[in-house]
C-alpha cells in the first residue's frame, strides 16, 4: 500500500507556496540564514550595511526573549552608520503585504543543545515569521506540536535567536492542519486552532489551508493586526471567527451607517474580539469615541483590566457618572463604562450643558452581553442623545421571539435593537473546534408525586412546592453532593457551583452543610453569596437568571420570606465562617459585601494560575443567581442545580462549567435535582440547531462504559498482562503500548465523572489498572530523562498526557498518614502488604515518582526507629532536609560547582520558579567550559537542578 510520505507532503507544500507569492530560497544552516537576512533587510530598507553596521543590527535582534523579539519585529531600530549618520532599520510592514520580501525555505539545520532540522520556514525580510512542522498522514498532529516545543528548548536560541522571531506555528499531517502563536514553548495543544471560512466550516487539509492562510496578504494581516502582544508577555492570535467578527464591525463602521450584533457562544473569547474591534475603530479619523458598555459594576473594572492586559493603558474605566461625562468630552478614545452610568449621563439635566458639544460627534457603542442590558428605555435614551451613533452588541445567547419577555415597550428581540447578526459562532461550532467543552448532564432523584406513587425525576417534572422545598429532600441532596463531590471534581482539583431556587433554600442548604461539617461528615469549603435587599429602581434588563445584585446596579434576587433583615444577618453569619476559613474580615457593612463579592470571584478564578495555593481553594460556590452569567473561571467543572432554568438563562448557567483547561477536564458536569431535560433540549435547540443535542450533551454512561471496555480490549491486545509490558521489543512496540494505554486513561478519566462508574463492571480491576499505569510511567520517565542521546526516539514527541494520572489526594501528607498506619501494623505479613501498597501508590502518582527512592529509604532506615506515630511528619522533615543537603553537595562535587554560589542559584530558582540562564550556571563553575561543551554541560546541570526540585521541593506539602 502506498501513501504520501512526509518528504512528499513537504515538497508539495513548497511547490504550492512558490506559486502563491513566496520566493524559494535555499538555506541550509545558521550561516546561510544570516547571509540571507542581511541581503533581505538591505532590500527592504533600501540601504546596504557594512559588516560593522550589520553586526549592530544583529546585536539588537539577538537580545531578549521571544516576546521582546515580537516587539522588535513591529518596531524600528536606530542604527548609527559608519559615517556617524543615523538611519532607521525596519523589520516588518504590518499594513502592506507587498512591501515585505516573502521567502520560503525548508530543511534548515541549527545546532543548539542538539542539532535539529526544521521542515518548512516562511521568512519576511529575512526573519523567520512562520514555521510549519509536518508529519506524514496517519500520525498525530500533536507529535509535530511537541517537536516544535523540543526545537524551542534545544535550538531556536542558536544563531542570534533568529528563529525566536517566529510569530505563527503551523502543524499538519496533511489531513488536519492547525495554527497557533509563539509563546516560547509555553503553549498547550488546546491553544491550537483550525482555520475556517466565514460560515465556520473548518479548512483542515494542508493544501486548502495553505491556499487560505499561507499567503503574503493573509500572513501580513494575521501578524500585523490579529496577534495581540499582551502585558503578560504572551502572544495571542485571534481565531478565525474572531477575525471575521472584527472585520464585520470594522467594515460596517467604514460604511458609516448601520448597526449589528455578534453572536459568539459563551466562552469563545468575545472580550479579545471586542478589544481588537475597538482598537481598530478608535484609529478611524471620523470616529470621535468608542464606548464599550457593560451592565455590571464589577465588569466595568474587569473589562478595563482585561483590555489593559491586551495593551497597557489602552482604556480608562469610569469610576462614576461624573468621570464618564469628563471622558466623553476629553481626548480619551476608548472608554469602558456601565449602562447605568451611561443612562445617568444622557438623562440627567445636570450633565446636559457639558455634553452639548459632543452630541453631534460620531460615537461607536459596543455593548457587552447585549441580551441582558438593552431592553428597556435606556436604549432609546442613548440613541436619541447621540444621533450619529453606531451600535454593536456581543452576546452568546441572543433574545429571540421564543424567549423574549414583555416589558413596557413590548416584546423586543436582539435583532429589533441591533439589526442584523454580523457574525455567528454557536456552541456546536465551539465544541467542534474544542474551544469549549460538552456538557455531561445527569438527573438525580426519586420523589413521591400527588398520587402518592414514586416517579423518577427524569421522567416527570416535580411541581409541588412542598416537596421541592422540604428539608428532608434538601438534606438528601446535600448528602448526595457530599458523597459524589470528589469524583466530580477530581478530588477537589476543581471548584463547583450549587445553584438553588431561593434565598430561603440557600440558607437551609448552607445550614445543612455546616451542621454536617461540624459533625465530621465532610470538610468541604462552602462559600455562599446572595443579595439581601431589593433594588431601589427597576433594572433595564431581561433575563431568566438575574446575575447581579442591587449593589452592582441590577435587580436583586427575590427576598427571603423571613425578611431582608433576617437574610442579611444570616449572610453576615456565613461571611464570618468565610473570614475564619480564609483570614479575611468581610461583612455587609459599607462596601463589605462588594469586597466579599470581588474576593470570592478572585479566589475561584485564580485557582487556574500556576502556583495557586490549595489553602485558598473554594469547593462549592452556593448561589441563587449571582455568578451564573458573565463569570469565567476555568477551574469550575461542575454545577449542581436545584432551580428551574430556561433558554438563555440555562445556557448561560451551564456554560460556567465548560471552559477548556488541559486534558483532565473533558466536560462540564451538570447534576440536576430537578427535571430540566425538556428545558435543556429546548435551549440547546434554540441556540444551535435541532441536530445539536448529541454534539452538546455527553452520551449516557452505558456508551461511555462501552468505549472504556473497547479501550481495555485494545490494551490487552498489545499487552495481555503486566509481564508482557516488560517483553516489548523496540520503541515501536513501546509506542503501541503507550498509545493503547493512553486511550484507556482518557476513557477512565471520563467514566469516573459518572455516578454509575464502578470497577466491578470492567474486565480488569483497579489494581491491574494501577499496575499498568506504573509501567506506562516507567516509559515516560525513560523518555523524559534520556537527554544525552543525539538519536531522536519515536517516543520523543509522543504526549503521555500525564496530567490525567495525577490525583491531588495522593500527596506527601497522605503518604505520611499511611506510614503511621504501617508503623502500627502488628504482623510482618501485614506490614509487607502495607509497604507494597504504599510503594505501588507512589509509583502510580506522577508527582511522587521522583520521591520514591527518598521515601523508600525513609521506610527502610528510619521508620523502624520511630516509636511515636505522631512524630513521623517531623522526623520525615528532618530526614528530607539532611538528604537535600547531601544531594546538593553531590551535584556540586560531581559538576565542579562552587557550593555557595550554586546554593544561592538554586534558592533563587526555587523562590522565583524560573529556571536560570546558562550564564548564571557557568558562573558557578570553577572554569567556564569551551564553546563546544557549553550547551551540553549547561543542559546537564539544569536537568539535575530540575530533578533536585522535583525530589525535594515540589509537592512536599499537601
Amino acid at each position: 500500500m502506498s501513501y504520501q510520505s512526509e518528504a512528499q507532503l513537504e515538497q508539495a507544500l513548497i511547490d504550492q507556496l512558490a506559486g502563491q507569492g513566496f520566493v524559494m530560497v535555499t538555506i541550509t544552516d545558521g550561516a546561510d540564514l544570516l547571509l540571507n537576512l542581511k541581503e533581505q533587510l538591505e532590500a527592504f530598507n533600501g540601504h546596504s550595511y557594512s559588516d560593522r553596521e550589520f553586526k549592530k543590527v544583529l546585536n539588537h535582534l539577538g537580545k531578549g526573549s521571544f516576546f521582546d523579539k515580537a516587539e522588535k519585529l513591529r518596531d524600528r531600530f536606530m542604527l548609527e552608520r559608519d559615517d556617524a549618520t543615523s538611519a532607521y532599520v525596519r523589520f516588518f510592514d504590518a499594513d502592506d503585504a507587498g512591501a515585505n520580501h516573502w521567502q520560503v525555505t525548508h530543511q534548515v539545520t541549527q545546532q543548539g543543545t542538539y542539532k535539529n532540522r526544521y521542515d518548512v520556514t516562511i521568512l519576511a525580510n529575512g526573519l523567520p515569521v512562520t514555521h510549519i512542522e509536518l508529519k506524514r498522514r496517519g500520525l498525530e498532529m500533536k507529535e509535530a506540536f511537541n517537536q516544535i516545543n523540543r526545537y524551542q528548548r534545544h535550538s531556536f536560541a542558536a544563531n542570534d535567536g533568529l528563529y525566536q522571531y517566529t510569530q505563527l506555528f503551523v502543524v499538519s499531517n496533511g489531513v488536519n492542519t492547525k495554527y497557533y502563536s509563539n509563546n516560547g514553548g509555553a503553549n498547550s495543544f488546546k491553544q491550537t486552532n483550525y482555520w475556517a471560512d466565514e460560515k465556520n466550516r473548518i479548512v483542515p487539509e494542508l493544501a486548502d489551508f495553505a491556499q487560505a492562510f499561507l499567503t503574503p496578504e493573509h500572513l501580513t494581516r494575521m501578524i500585523g493586526r490579529y496577534i495581540v502582544l499582551n502585558t503578560m508577555k504572551q502572544l495571542m492570535v485571534l481565531r478565525p471567527y474572531q477575525v471575521y467578527a472584527t472585520e464585520a464591525i470594522v467594515r460596517t463602521v467604514e460604511q458609516g451607517e448601520g448597526n449589528g450584533y455578534i453572536w459568539h457562544t459563551t466562552g469563545s473569547g468575545k472580550t479579545l474580539t471586542s478589544f481588537k474591534a475597538s482598537q481598530i475603530v478608535t484609529k478611524m479619523p471620523d470616529v470621535f469615541k468608542v464606548v464599550f458598555v457593560v451592565d455590571r459594576k464589577d465588569l466595568d473594572y474587569q473589562t478595563m483590566r482585561e483590555f489593559n492586559e491586551f495593551r497597557k493603558g489602552s482604556v480608562d474605566a469610569t469610576s462614576n457618572t461624573k468621570s464618564l461625562v469628563t471622558q466623553l468630552v476629553d481626548d480619551t478614545k476608548l472608554i469602558v463604562t456601565t449602562v447605568q452610568k451611561l443612562n445617568n449621563a444622557v438623562s440627567k439635566a445636570v450633565y446636559a450643558k457639558q455634553l452639548a458639544p459632543v452630541k453631534g460627534e460620531k460615537m461607536v457603542f459596543i455593548f457587552d452581553e447585549c441580551h441582558r442590558s438593552q431592553f428597556g428605555e435606556t436604549h432609546q435614551r442613548i440613541v436619541d442623545f447621540f444621533p450619529r451613533h453606531q451600535l454593536f452588541g456581543f452576546t452568546g445567547t441572543p433574545i429571540f421571539a421564543e424567549n423574549a419577555s414583555r416589558n413596557a415597550l413590548g416584546k423586543r428581540t436582539t435583532r429589533d435593537l441591533f439589526g442584523d447578526c454580523l457574525h455567528k459562532y454557536v456552541i456546536t461550532d465551539a465544541i467542534r473546534d474544542e474551544k469549549v467543552l460538552r456538557f455531561g448532564v445527569e438527573y438525580v432523584g426519586r420523589y413521591r408525586n400527588t398520587s402518592r406513587t414514586f416517579v423518577d425525576i427524569d421522567v416527570e417534572a416535580i411541581d409541588t412546592t412542598e416537596v421541592l422545598n422540604s428539608e428532608q429532600r434538601l438534606e438528601k441532596i446535600t448528602d448526595y453532593i457530599i458523597a459524589h463531590y470528589d469524583a466530580k471534581t477530581f478530588n477537589r482539583d476543581f471548584t463547583s457551583i450549587f445553584a438553588v431556587s431561593s434565598i430561603d433554600n440557600l440558607i437551609i442548604y448552607y445550614d445543612l452543610f455546616q451542621r454536617k461539617k461540624e459533625a465530621g461528615e465532610h470538610d468541604l469549603r462552602i462559600a455562599p453569596i446572595f443579595t439581601y435587599r431589593t433594588n431601589e429602581e427597576d433594572a433595564d434588563a431581561n433575563d431568566l437568571v438575574v446575575d447581579e445584585s442591587s449593589m452592582f446596579g441590577l435587580a436583586a434576587e427575590a427576598p427571603s420570606r423571613y425578611g431582608s433583615q433576617h437574610s442579611r444577618e444570616k449572610l453576615d453569619e456565613m461571611m464570618g465562617h468565610y473570614n475564619a476559613q480564609y483570614g479575611t474580615s468581610f461583612s455587609t457593612q459599607d462596601k463589605g459585601f462588594e469586597n466579599y463579592f470581588k474576593d470570592l470571584g478572585k479566589r475561584i478564578k485564580e485557582r487556574e494560575k500556576k502556583g495557586a495555593l490549595d489553602e485558598d481553594r473554594v469547593d462549592i460556590l452556593l448561589v441563587v443567581s449571582m455568578f451564573l452569567t458573565g463569570f469565567d473561571a476555568k477551574k469550575i467543572n461542575t454545577m449542581w442545580v436545584d432551580k428551574n432554568l430556561r433558554y438563555h438563562g440555562l445556557i448561560q448557567a451551564f456554560s460556567r462549567t465548560n471552559r477548556i483547561l488541559g486534558e483532565k477536564k473533558v466536560q462540564g458536569n451538570i447534576v440536576c435535582f430537578r427535571n430540566l431535560k425538556e428545558a435543556t433540549d429546548e435551549a440547546i435547540t434554540l441556540y444551535s440547531n435541532t441536530e445539536a443535542l448529541e454534539t452538546v450533551i455527553m452520551p449516557d454512561f452505558d456508551q461511555v462504559r462501552d468505549k472504556l471496555v473497547e479501550a481495555l480490549a485494545g490494551l490487552q491486545e498489545v499487552a495481555p498482562d503486566l509481564a508482557s509490558v516488560d517483553q516489548l521489543l523496540g520503541e515501536t512496540a513501546e509506542l503501541g503500548f503507550v498509545t493503547a494505554f493512553r486511550r484507556v486513561i482518557r476513557a477512565v478519566n471520563l467514566a469516573e465523572t459518572y455516578a454509575d462508574f464502578s470497577w466491578d463492571d470492567l474486565p480488569i480491576d483497579e489494581q491491574d489498572y494501577e499496575d499498568y499505569k506504573a509501567k506506562y510511567l516507567d516509559l515516560y520517565e525513560k523518555v523524559k530523562n534520556n537527554t544525552q542521546k543525539e538519536k531522536v526516539s519515536v517516543l520523543d514527541d509522543i504526549d503521555f498526557e500525564v496530567e490525567l494520572i495525577h490525583r491531588d489526594k495522593i500527596n506527601v501528607d497522605y503518604i505520611l498518614r499511611l506510614l503511621g498506619r504501617l508503623r502500627e501494623t502488628r504482623t510482618p505479613q501485614q506490614a509487607a502488604k502495607e509497604k507494597k501498597a504504599i510503594l505501588d501508590m507512589i509509583a502510580g502518582e506522577v508527582k511522587l515518582r521522583s520521591k520514591r527512592e527518598l521515601i523508600e529509604k525513609f521506610i527502610e532506615e528510619h521508620l523502624p526507629l520511630i516509636h511515636d506515630v505522631d512524630a513521623i511528619p517531623d522526623e520525615f522533615e528532618r530526614y528530607v532536609q539532611k538528604e537535600k543537603t547531601l544531594a546538593l553537595g553531590r551535584i556540586c562535587e560531581e559538576e565542579n560547582l562552587d557550593r555557595a554560589q550554586f546554593a544561592a542559584l538554586m534558592e533563587s530558582y526555587i523562590y522565583s520558579n524560573r529556571e536560570p540562564i546558562r550564564d548564571d550556571i557557568f558562573r558557578c563553575l570553577d572554569s567556564r567550559p569551551s564553546v563546544l561543551m557549553a550547551r551540553e554541560i549547561g543542559e546537564r546541570i539544569l536537568t539535575r537542578m530540575r530533578d533536585f526540585v522535583d525530589t525535594f521541593v515540589t509537592a512536599m506539602v499537601a
